[in-house]
Protein backbone atom coordinates (compact mmCIF):
# COMPACT_ATOMS: atom_id res chain seq x y z
CA UNK A 1 0.00 0.00 0.00
CA UNK A 2 1.59 3.45 -0.99
CA UNK A 3 1.81 5.54 2.39
CA UNK A 4 -0.04 8.68 -0.25
CA UNK A 5 -3.43 6.44 0.32
CA UNK A 6 -3.41 7.15 3.94
CA UNK A 7 -3.17 10.78 3.51
CA UNK A 8 -6.85 12.63 4.19
CA UNK A 9 -6.67 15.54 1.22
CA UNK A 10 -3.07 16.21 1.26
CA UNK A 11 -1.92 19.53 -0.68
CA UNK A 12 -0.63 19.41 -3.78
CA UNK A 13 3.29 19.43 -3.99
CA UNK A 14 2.73 22.83 -6.20
CA UNK A 15 1.23 24.46 -3.11
CA UNK A 16 3.97 23.43 -0.80
CA UNK A 17 6.88 24.54 -3.05
CA UNK A 18 4.55 28.01 -3.89
CA UNK A 19 5.05 28.23 -0.18
CA UNK A 20 8.60 27.26 0.56
CA UNK A 21 9.79 29.67 -2.70
CA UNK A 22 7.76 32.99 -1.13
CA UNK A 23 9.28 32.07 2.82
CA UNK A 24 13.01 31.52 1.02
CA UNK A 25 12.51 34.59 -0.57
CA UNK A 26 11.94 36.28 2.60
CA UNK A 27 14.60 34.62 3.77
CA UNK A 28 17.09 35.99 1.47
CA UNK A 29 16.10 39.51 2.02
CA UNK A 30 15.99 39.26 6.01
CA UNK A 31 19.60 37.83 6.02
CA UNK A 32 17.75 34.57 7.93
CA UNK A 33 19.98 31.28 7.38
CA UNK A 34 17.14 28.41 8.97
CA UNK A 35 13.92 29.09 10.83
CA UNK A 36 12.71 27.01 13.13
CA UNK A 37 9.13 26.31 14.58
CA UNK A 38 7.35 23.65 17.00
CA UNK A 39 3.71 22.85 17.66
CA UNK A 40 1.97 20.67 19.58
CA UNK A 41 -1.61 21.02 18.50
CA UNK A 42 -3.77 20.59 15.80
CA UNK A 43 -6.18 23.75 16.46
CA UNK A 44 -4.10 26.61 16.69
CA UNK A 45 -0.52 25.29 16.12
CA UNK A 46 -0.47 25.62 11.91
CA UNK A 47 3.23 27.00 11.14
CA UNK A 48 4.80 22.74 11.16
CA UNK A 49 1.85 22.59 9.09
CA UNK A 50 1.83 24.99 6.72
CA UNK A 51 5.57 24.03 6.12
CA UNK A 52 5.02 20.12 5.70
CA UNK A 53 1.20 19.49 5.48
CA UNK A 54 1.97 16.94 8.69
CA UNK A 55 -0.21 18.55 11.35
CA UNK A 56 1.05 17.93 14.71
CA UNK A 57 -1.26 16.01 16.73
CA UNK A 58 -2.68 17.23 20.12
CA UNK A 59 0.09 16.87 22.97
CA UNK A 60 2.73 15.50 20.79
CA UNK A 61 5.68 18.36 19.70
CA UNK A 62 6.63 18.25 15.93
CA UNK A 63 9.45 20.48 15.09
CA UNK A 64 10.13 21.41 11.28
CA UNK A 65 14.02 23.20 10.68
CA UNK A 66 13.60 25.08 7.39
CA UNK A 67 17.18 26.26 5.90
CA UNK A 68 17.11 28.74 3.32
CA UNK A 69 19.42 26.27 1.19
CA UNK A 70 18.65 23.15 1.84
CA UNK A 71 15.80 20.38 2.76
CA UNK A 72 14.06 19.91 5.33
CA UNK A 73 14.24 18.03 9.09
CA UNK A 74 11.55 16.94 11.40
CA UNK A 75 11.96 16.25 15.51
CA UNK A 76 8.94 14.03 16.42
CA UNK A 77 7.59 11.46 18.94
CA UNK A 78 9.37 8.25 18.24
CA UNK A 79 12.48 5.80 19.47
CA UNK A 80 15.54 7.03 20.92
CA UNK A 81 17.92 7.28 17.66
CA UNK A 82 16.09 6.89 15.18
CA UNK A 83 18.05 9.12 12.33
CA UNK A 84 16.10 8.33 9.20
CA UNK A 85 17.32 9.66 5.75
CA UNK A 86 14.71 10.56 3.04
CA UNK A 87 16.08 9.50 -0.34
CA UNK A 88 14.75 12.78 -3.09
CA UNK A 89 13.43 14.64 -0.25
CA UNK A 90 10.09 12.86 0.43
CA UNK A 91 8.94 9.44 1.35
CA UNK A 92 5.84 10.34 -0.60
CA UNK A 93 4.12 11.98 3.07
CA UNK A 94 7.01 13.81 4.19
CA UNK A 95 7.68 16.30 1.19
CA UNK A 96 10.68 18.57 1.11
CA UNK A 97 12.20 16.97 3.77
CA UNK A 98 16.07 15.28 4.23
CA UNK A 99 16.40 14.02 7.35
CA UNK A 100 13.20 12.59 10.53
CA UNK A 101 14.91 12.56 13.92
CA UNK A 102 12.89 11.40 16.72
CA UNK A 103 12.83 11.15 20.80
CA UNK A 104 10.02 9.00 22.85
CA UNK A 105 9.80 12.71 25.04
CA UNK A 106 6.65 13.71 26.99
CA UNK A 107 6.10 17.19 28.01
CA UNK A 108 4.27 16.37 31.18
CA UNK A 109 7.52 14.30 31.89
CA UNK A 110 10.21 16.92 33.24
CA UNK A 111 13.51 14.83 32.60
CA UNK A 112 12.78 14.63 28.53
CA UNK A 113 12.32 18.34 28.24
CA UNK A 114 16.20 18.74 26.51
CA UNK A 115 15.44 15.74 24.24
CA UNK A 116 14.36 17.33 21.27
CA UNK A 117 16.18 20.39 22.00
CA UNK A 118 19.45 18.15 22.08
CA UNK A 119 18.38 16.78 18.32
CA UNK A 120 17.60 20.19 16.67
CA UNK A 121 20.90 21.30 18.61
CA UNK A 122 22.25 18.94 15.88
CA UNK A 123 20.69 19.33 12.99
CA UNK A 124 21.48 23.05 13.35
CA UNK A 125 25.21 22.32 13.46
CA UNK A 126 25.45 24.02 10.24
CA UNK A 127 24.48 27.34 11.07
CA UNK A 128 25.55 27.67 14.90
CA UNK A 129 27.52 31.20 13.78
CA UNK A 130 24.49 32.17 11.28
CA UNK A 131 21.29 33.66 11.72
CA UNK A 132 18.16 31.03 13.11
CA UNK A 133 14.67 32.48 12.64
CA UNK A 134 12.53 31.61 15.61
CA UNK A 135 8.99 30.46 14.23
CA UNK A 136 5.61 31.02 16.32
CA UNK A 137 7.74 31.94 19.49
CA UNK A 138 4.71 31.99 21.98
CA UNK A 139 4.17 28.33 21.55
CA UNK A 140 8.14 27.19 21.77
CA UNK A 141 8.78 25.49 24.58
CA UNK A 142 11.28 28.29 26.80
CA UNK A 143 13.75 24.93 27.92
CA UNK A 144 13.93 24.29 24.50
CA UNK A 145 15.17 27.61 23.03
CA UNK A 146 17.30 28.30 26.10
CA UNK A 147 18.77 24.69 25.61
CA UNK A 148 19.81 25.75 21.81
CA UNK A 149 21.00 29.41 23.28
CA UNK A 150 23.21 27.80 26.07
CA UNK A 151 25.16 25.13 23.90
CA UNK A 152 26.53 24.60 20.79
CA UNK A 153 24.45 27.26 19.34
CA UNK A 154 25.28 29.98 21.69
CA UNK A 155 27.06 31.70 19.10
CA UNK A 156 24.25 31.66 16.75
CA UNK A 157 22.03 34.70 16.56
CA UNK A 158 18.30 33.63 17.61
CA UNK A 159 15.74 36.32 15.76
CA UNK A 160 12.31 36.26 15.95
CA UNK A 161 10.78 34.94 12.51
CA UNK A 162 7.16 35.07 13.10
CA UNK A 163 5.85 38.11 11.12
CA UNK A 164 8.08 36.91 7.97
CA UNK A 165 6.38 33.56 7.52
CA UNK A 166 2.35 35.41 9.22
CA UNK A 167 2.74 38.07 6.16
CA UNK A 168 2.87 35.18 3.56
CA UNK A 169 0.51 32.99 4.92
CA UNK A 170 -2.18 35.46 5.21
CA UNK A 171 -2.29 35.90 1.26
CA UNK A 172 -4.16 32.51 0.23
CA UNK A 173 -3.62 30.99 -3.13
CA UNK A 174 -6.49 29.54 -4.81
CA UNK A 175 -6.01 25.91 -4.01
CA UNK A 176 -6.29 27.13 -0.36
CA UNK A 177 -9.18 29.19 -0.71
CA UNK A 178 -10.80 26.12 -2.45
CA UNK A 179 -9.97 24.32 1.10
CA UNK A 180 -11.83 26.83 2.96
CA UNK A 181 -14.51 26.88 0.66
CA UNK A 182 -15.37 23.04 1.20
CA UNK A 183 -15.07 23.70 5.13
CA UNK A 184 -17.83 26.27 4.87
CA UNK A 185 -19.47 23.64 2.95
CA UNK A 186 -19.21 20.88 5.46
CA UNK A 187 -20.05 23.36 7.94
CA UNK A 188 -23.14 24.34 6.20
CA UNK A 189 -24.18 20.33 6.51
CA UNK A 190 -23.28 19.89 9.89
CA UNK A 191 -25.27 22.89 11.03
CA UNK A 192 -28.71 21.93 8.85
CA UNK A 193 -27.76 18.10 10.60
CA UNK A 194 -27.78 19.57 14.34
CA UNK A 195 -30.84 21.93 13.74
CA UNK A 196 -32.74 19.25 11.98
CA UNK A 197 -31.97 16.59 14.89
CA UNK A 198 -32.03 18.63 18.05
CA UNK A 199 -34.96 17.74 20.19
CA UNK A 200 -36.27 18.44 24.29
CA UNK A 201 -34.24 15.97 26.11
CA UNK A 202 -30.99 16.13 24.72
CA UNK A 203 -27.95 18.10 26.14
CA UNK A 204 -26.28 20.33 24.60
CA UNK A 205 -23.26 17.65 24.11
CA UNK A 206 -25.78 15.41 21.99
CA UNK A 207 -26.46 18.45 19.31
CA UNK A 208 -22.64 19.08 19.47
CA UNK A 209 -22.01 15.17 18.80
CA UNK A 210 -24.14 15.40 15.80
CA UNK A 211 -22.88 18.04 14.03
CA UNK A 212 -19.10 16.85 14.91
CA UNK A 213 -19.93 13.24 13.41
CA UNK A 214 -20.66 15.29 10.14
CA UNK A 215 -17.70 17.17 9.90
CA UNK A 216 -15.92 13.67 10.91
CA UNK A 217 -17.76 11.98 7.92
CA UNK A 218 -16.29 14.68 5.60
CA UNK A 219 -12.62 14.46 6.68
CA UNK A 220 -12.67 17.22 9.55
CA UNK A 221 -9.55 15.78 12.08
CA UNK A 222 -9.93 18.52 14.61
CA UNK A 223 -11.48 21.54 16.30
CA UNK A 224 -13.75 23.35 18.89
CA UNK A 225 -17.45 23.32 19.54
CA UNK A 226 -18.82 25.94 21.37
CA UNK A 227 -22.69 25.50 22.57
CA UNK A 228 -25.05 26.63 25.06
CA UNK A 229 -28.95 26.12 25.41
CA UNK A 230 -31.27 28.55 28.02
CA UNK A 231 -35.12 29.50 28.10
CA UNK A 232 -35.43 32.61 26.30
CA UNK A 233 -34.77 35.79 28.13
CA UNK A 234 -31.80 34.40 29.73
CA UNK A 235 -28.54 35.35 28.76
CA UNK A 236 -26.34 32.43 27.76
CA UNK A 237 -23.13 32.88 26.05
CA UNK A 238 -21.83 29.20 25.04
CA UNK A 239 -18.88 27.05 26.69
CA UNK A 240 -16.56 24.55 25.89
CA UNK A 241 -17.21 20.74 26.02
CA UNK A 242 -16.90 20.78 30.06
CA UNK A 243 -20.07 23.11 30.21
CA UNK A 244 -22.15 21.66 27.82
CA UNK A 245 -24.21 19.08 30.36
CA UNK A 246 -27.54 20.93 30.37
CA UNK A 247 -30.76 19.31 29.15
CA UNK A 248 -32.41 20.92 26.45
CA UNK A 249 -36.06 22.41 27.44
CA UNK A 250 -39.12 22.94 25.12
CA UNK A 251 -39.00 26.22 23.79
CA UNK A 252 -35.56 27.01 24.53
CA UNK A 253 -32.72 29.37 22.71
CA UNK A 254 -29.84 26.88 21.65
CA UNK A 255 -26.24 28.62 20.37
CA UNK A 256 -23.66 26.61 18.56
CA UNK A 257 -20.64 27.57 17.25
CA UNK A 258 -18.25 25.18 15.09
CA UNK A 259 -15.25 26.28 14.46
CA UNK A 260 -13.23 22.69 13.14
CA UNK A 261 -11.27 22.45 10.55
CA UNK A 262 -12.06 21.01 6.59
CA UNK A 263 -10.86 18.46 4.50
CA UNK A 264 -7.24 19.18 3.93
CA UNK A 265 -6.89 20.96 7.83
CA UNK A 266 -8.77 24.91 6.44
CA UNK A 267 -10.39 26.15 9.51
CA UNK A 268 -13.22 28.48 9.07
CA UNK A 269 -16.02 28.96 11.52
CA UNK A 270 -19.88 28.89 11.41
CA UNK A 271 -22.30 30.26 14.43
CA UNK A 272 -26.09 30.68 14.89
CA UNK A 273 -28.83 30.36 17.07
CA UNK A 274 -31.86 27.68 17.03
CA UNK A 275 -35.18 27.72 18.63
CA UNK A 276 -37.04 24.95 19.90
CA UNK A 277 -40.00 27.55 19.84
CA UNK A 278 -40.26 31.11 18.52
CA UNK A 279 -38.31 33.97 19.25
CA UNK A 280 -39.36 36.95 21.32
CA UNK A 281 -39.06 40.44 19.60
CA UNK A 282 -36.26 41.16 21.64
CA UNK A 283 -34.01 38.33 20.33
CA UNK A 284 -35.14 39.00 16.86
CA UNK A 285 -34.24 42.82 17.57
CA UNK A 286 -30.93 42.47 19.09
CA UNK A 287 -30.04 39.88 15.98
CA UNK A 288 -31.20 42.30 13.60
CA UNK A 289 -28.45 44.82 15.29
CA UNK A 290 -26.10 42.48 15.04
CA UNK A 291 -26.49 41.86 10.81
CA UNK A 292 -26.32 45.94 11.45
CA UNK A 293 -22.99 45.81 13.20
CA UNK A 294 -21.59 43.07 10.93
CA UNK A 295 -22.32 44.86 7.46
CA UNK A 296 -20.66 47.94 9.26
CA UNK A 297 -17.61 46.14 9.81
CA UNK A 298 -17.71 44.06 6.29
CA UNK A 299 -17.98 47.74 4.69
CA UNK A 300 -14.26 48.53 6.39
CA UNK A 301 -12.56 45.39 5.31
CA UNK A 302 -11.05 46.89 2.27
CA UNK A 303 -7.44 46.25 0.71
CA UNK A 304 -5.03 48.36 2.45
CA UNK A 305 -7.13 48.80 5.42
CA UNK A 306 -5.50 49.21 8.64
CA UNK A 307 -7.04 46.21 11.27
CA UNK A 308 -6.57 48.57 14.30
CA UNK A 309 -8.31 51.43 12.24
CA UNK A 310 -11.94 49.31 11.51
CA UNK A 311 -11.56 48.24 15.24
CA UNK A 312 -11.78 51.78 16.19
CA UNK A 313 -14.55 52.27 13.48
CA UNK A 314 -16.55 49.64 14.99
CA UNK A 315 -16.02 50.35 18.73
CA UNK A 316 -17.15 53.91 17.72
CA UNK A 317 -20.39 52.33 15.72
CA UNK A 318 -21.35 50.21 18.82
CA UNK A 319 -20.51 52.81 21.67
CA UNK A 320 -23.13 55.25 19.16
CA UNK A 321 -26.08 52.86 19.33
CA UNK A 322 -25.82 51.89 23.01
CA UNK A 323 -24.22 48.17 22.72
CA UNK A 324 -20.27 47.53 24.39
CA UNK A 325 -17.69 47.46 22.85
CA UNK A 326 -15.38 44.57 21.31
CA UNK A 327 -12.91 43.72 24.04
CA UNK A 328 -11.37 40.31 22.27
CA UNK A 329 -11.69 40.07 18.39
CA UNK A 330 -14.64 39.93 16.27
CA UNK A 331 -12.73 39.36 12.92
CA UNK A 332 -9.77 37.44 12.39
CA UNK A 333 -8.05 35.61 9.94
CA UNK A 334 -7.73 31.75 9.93
CA UNK A 335 -5.61 28.89 7.83
CA UNK A 336 -4.36 26.16 9.40
CA UNK A 337 -4.68 28.13 12.83
CA UNK A 338 -8.89 28.69 13.59
CA UNK A 339 -7.08 31.89 15.01
CA UNK A 340 -4.34 33.53 13.18
CA UNK A 341 -2.99 37.01 11.81
CA UNK A 342 -4.58 39.51 10.80
CA UNK A 343 -6.66 40.05 14.07
CA UNK A 344 -8.85 43.26 13.61
CA UNK A 345 -7.98 44.97 16.55
CA UNK A 346 -5.95 48.05 17.99
CA UNK A 347 -3.13 45.55 18.10
CA UNK A 348 -2.75 44.17 14.95
CA UNK A 349 0.12 46.50 12.51
CA UNK A 350 -1.11 44.24 9.34
CA UNK A 351 -3.55 45.32 6.68
CA UNK A 352 -6.08 43.59 4.64
CA UNK A 353 -5.40 42.35 1.68
CA UNK A 354 -7.12 40.56 -1.18
CA UNK A 355 -6.89 36.58 -0.95
CA UNK A 356 -7.49 36.58 2.98
CA UNK A 357 -9.93 34.18 4.89
CA UNK A 358 -11.59 36.41 7.72
CA UNK A 359 -14.20 34.85 10.11
CA UNK A 360 -16.57 38.21 11.46
CA UNK A 361 -18.14 37.02 14.36
CA UNK A 362 -20.16 40.72 15.95
CA UNK A 363 -21.02 39.34 19.35
CA UNK A 364 -22.43 40.85 22.51
CA UNK A 365 -24.43 40.31 25.72
CA UNK A 366 -27.11 41.62 27.30
CA UNK A 367 -29.09 41.06 30.38
CA UNK A 368 -31.44 38.64 28.65
CA UNK A 369 -29.92 38.42 25.67
CA UNK A 370 -26.59 36.84 23.56
CA UNK A 371 -26.69 37.99 20.11
CA UNK A 372 -24.14 37.29 17.28
CA UNK A 373 -23.54 35.58 14.14
CA UNK A 374 -20.81 34.17 12.92
CA UNK A 375 -19.71 32.94 9.00
CA UNK A 376 -16.37 33.41 7.05
CA UNK A 377 -15.58 36.09 4.20
CA UNK A 378 -13.26 35.86 1.43
CA UNK A 379 -11.80 39.72 0.77
CA UNK A 380 -11.66 40.28 -2.96
CA UNK A 381 -11.60 44.23 -5.08
CA UNK A 382 -15.03 44.44 -3.75
CA UNK A 383 -16.82 43.76 -1.16
CA UNK A 384 -16.40 40.77 0.76
CA UNK A 385 -17.97 37.43 -0.39
CA UNK A 386 -19.84 35.30 2.63
CA UNK A 387 -18.32 32.25 2.07
CA UNK A 388 -21.04 30.27 4.12
CA UNK A 389 -24.37 29.41 2.76
CA UNK A 390 -26.19 28.80 6.00
CA UNK A 391 -29.44 31.09 6.54
CA UNK A 392 -28.30 34.49 8.15
CA UNK A 393 -31.35 34.42 10.96
CA UNK A 394 -32.30 32.44 13.74
CA UNK A 395 -33.86 29.33 13.22
CA UNK A 396 -37.24 28.63 14.57
CA UNK A 397 -37.96 25.20 15.04
CA UNK A 398 -41.72 25.82 16.43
Amino acid sequence: MSSTERVNAPVSTGELERRWSAVRAAMAAAKFDVLLMQNCNDFMGGYVKYFTDIPATNGYPLSAIFPRDDLMTLIGQGPFGQDLALAGGSDGVRRGVKRVLSSPSFSPVGYTRAFDAELAEKALAPYAGGTIGLVGTSQLPYAFVDHLKRGALSGATFVEASDLVDKIRAIKSAEEIAGHRKACEMQDAMMREAFAKIRPGMRDSDVVSIARGVGASWGSEQGWFMAASAPIGVSAPMGPPHLQNRVIREGDQFCILLENNGPGGYYTELGRTCVLGKANQEMKDEFAFVLEARAFALGLLKDGAACAAIAEEYNAFMRKHGRPEEKRVFCHSQGYDMVERPLVRHDEPMRIRPNMVLACHPTYVTERTYSWICDNFLIGSGAPERMHAFPETIVELG
